[in-house]
């Protein structure tokens, strides 16, 4: 047999009848699911605090606007949350941060005007903020500054940033005193005022690790440390008074010269210079009772 025969068969000469495979079947159809399209922002709905106060505005019923107020208090405690958290890195617990936040909220709820026509958060989140800086001015201090030490310090935090960057370096309380165009003597008692934002424990360790305790090693009650509590307390308001007042307090009390002493030294009579006591004296004790 040749090699192009197979079972008899000549390849050579043979037809082969070739057999078209068959076309595949049609696959499923799948339906297409409708997408919906969002409406455009400018369509959308006002916020629910706004169309809740808009209907109290309008609302005869006592009972019916108490109700409403009241949704739009509740519709309106994320923000005032989202606004407390900004000032949780300050050293105060968050759950208080919340309630203050809560209480302006409350307040610009009732105090919104809603036929002014702007939205309520536009009035809402300064008052928010407002409330909670108030707090930290008034309730944050464990030994609290006067308050024009605290309203400064607000104004020295940023200053303080920008002349770090400016010099390369922590800027000095003359720089920020110039800076701010404020007298050497407010800056110098804020920056020492900062630290005592926030008082150690008694019970707490002297050198931070272990060891006695604070109030361990505290002197006791001696008139020299009652003296110098006065002392402290009193220099920077003598720092305030003008010079001449300045001038007679440091005669009458630390040099201990009379009245007629004094009124030799600065030229006047001793009438003017119980009148200048009296009133520098007045003046220490008013500043002093609102620390």
């Amino acid at each position: 047999m040749r090699k192009d025969e197979v079972g008899g068969v000549d390849l050579a000469t043979s037809a082969l009848t070739v057999v078209p495979a068959p076309a595949p079947a049609p696959a499923p159809a799948v339906p297409v699911p409708a997408v919906s399209v969002p409406a455009p922002a400018a369509v959308r709905d006002p916020a629910p605090v706004d169309l809740l106060l808009h209907r109290a505005a309008g609302c005869q019923d006592p009972v019916v606007r108490a109700q409403l107020l009241e949704e739009a208090i509740c519709a309106g405690m994320p923000a005032a949350r989202s606004i407390a958290l900004r000032y949780r890195d300050r050293g105060e617990a968050v759950e208080d941060l919340l309630q203050v936040a809560y209480l302006g909220l409350v307040k610009a709820v009732h105090g919104f005007d809603a036929q002014v026509g702007t939205g309520f958060m536009a009035y809402a989140e300064p008052t928010i903020a407002g409330e909670v800086r108030r707090w930290f001015r008034d309730k944050g201090w464990d030994i609290r500054p006067p308050r024009r030490l605290q309203d400064l310090r607000a104004s020295m935090i940023p200053a303080i940033e920008e002349l770090t960057q400016e010099h390369g370096r922590a800027p000095r309380a003359e720089e920020v005193a110039a800076h701010l165009g404020v007298a050497y003597q407010d800056v110098s008692a804020t920056m020492v005022a900062l630290v005592n934002y926030t008082a150690d424990s008694l019970d707490a360790p002297v050198d931070g690790v272990d060891g006695p305790g604070i109030g361990a090693v505290i002197a006791d009650d001696v008139p020299e440390v009652g003296a110098l509590e006065d002392r402290l307390s009193l220099e920077p308001l003598l720092a305030d008074l003008p010079p001449r007042d300045r001038h007679i307090l440091v005669l009458r009390f630390y040099r201990g010269w009379t009245q007629r002493e004094i009124a030799e030294d600065i030229g006047v009579t001793q009438m003017q210079v119980s009148r200048l006591l009296n009133k520098a004296l007045a003046t220490m004790r008013e500043k002093l009772l609102d620390i």
